[in-house]
């Protein structure tokens, strides 16, 4: 029992020293820029040794992938327990964009991370692009498919294109909402994407 006791404590403060890594990485990464970046910034940054970020990721590299991985999990987990008992795909869709922006809007260095950094290189957008990103987009276009089902969206739309229209709508408001010099919130941008959508794509 004390040793079980003893396994799961231990489990819990690597599972806490990862965090606060990852955690550590996100604001060195979004004020430095990731190329700028060492490992030694993220310890000092974190309040450990270097040596313990080894202990927990191989390089600068892998910490940056766990950072997008651990985002696309939660943007995709959150995003299909929110549109469960949804009917309607418009109104999925509206709860899928505001989830979007609201998660971002919530945190800034992760916005810089995720809209700059991890756009650094050709390497990374390939590498994220071939991940939980296209499961991501994935989501989206099912949902437009089940909306022309519904009769809701035209039919002649390819869900594809559409699934990449409004994700590059909600990707361009975060961006603008970085670069602002202007505070506001970027929640309540979703409905104004979502109505220059729906006018393209619902039925007349």
């Amino acid at each position: 029992m004390a040793a079980s006791r003893t396994a799961d404590v231990s489990a819990r403060s690597g599972t806490d020293k990862r965090e606060a890594i990852i955690r550590a990485a996100i604001r060195v990464f979004a004020r430095k820029g990731y190329f700028s970046s060492k490992v030694s910034d993220i310890a000092g940054q974190a309040k450990i040794a270097d040596g313990t970020v080894y202990l927990y990721f191989k390089s600068k590299e892998e910490i940056l992938h766990s950072i997008f991985n651990r985002m696309m999990e939660s943007f995709i987990s959150d995003g299909k327990k929110e549109i469960e008992g949804i009917e309607r795909a418009d109104e999925k869709l509206r709860r899928i964009s505001e989830l979007h922006l609201e998660r971002l809007g919530a945190d800034r260095d992760l916005a810089i991370v995720f809209q700059v950094q991890l756009r650094g290189s050709i390497k990374f957008m390939r590498e994220f692009s071939a991940a939980g990103f296209a499961e991501y987009l994935d989501i989206i276009r099912k949902t437009i498919s089940e909306g022309q089902k519904q009769g809701i969206f035209r039919k002649d739309l390819n869900p594809v294109v559409c699934s990449k229209i409004l994700f590059g709508a909600l990707d361009e408001m975060v961006t603008n909402w970085i670069l602002s010099k202007k505070k506001f919130e970027l929640a309540p941008a979703a409905g104004e994407v979502l109505d220059v959508f729906f006018n393209g794509v619902a039925r007349a």
